[in-house]
């Protein structure tokens, strides 16, 4: 019966006591922020950014743009219509798009050499 309150007793003292993996929790919480604010600004936020800007310059397109489609496609804006544009691709041949599918202005093409 002693040695059982004995053990009891000493499981209680050693129960109360901190040990290192408790303290260890915070210890790790600072270098986990420290790990997602360097991904976030190295990351996320430029996308985000990128994102934006792909975003406005859908927006602020009209007709007669030359533009580039994901699919490599260059075409003209002939409509711009709420969720598509209505595209010429060659003469003649229009085809409508959804305005996501729009990656970027293309250039104008050099004036053919007589």
């Amino acid at each position: 019966m002693n040695n059982a309150l004995i053990l009891f007793a000493q499981a209680a003292q050693e129960a109360a006591k901190p040990t290192a993996q408790q303290g260890s929790g915070m210890g790790m919480l600072v270098p986990m922020l420290l790990i997602f604010a360097i991904f976030y600004f190295m990351m996320i936020r430029p996308q985000q950014r990128k994102e934006k800007e792909r975003r406005k310059m859908i927006e602020e397109l009209r007709a007669g743009a030359r533009v580039v489609f994901a699919g490599g496609f260059i075409g003209t804006i002939k409509e711009a219509r709420e969720k598509t544009f209505v595209i010429e691709i060659a003469p003649g041949v229009s085809v409508e798009v959804a305005r996501a599918s729009v990656s970027g202005v293309a250039e104008e093409p050099a004036p053919a050499a007589k």
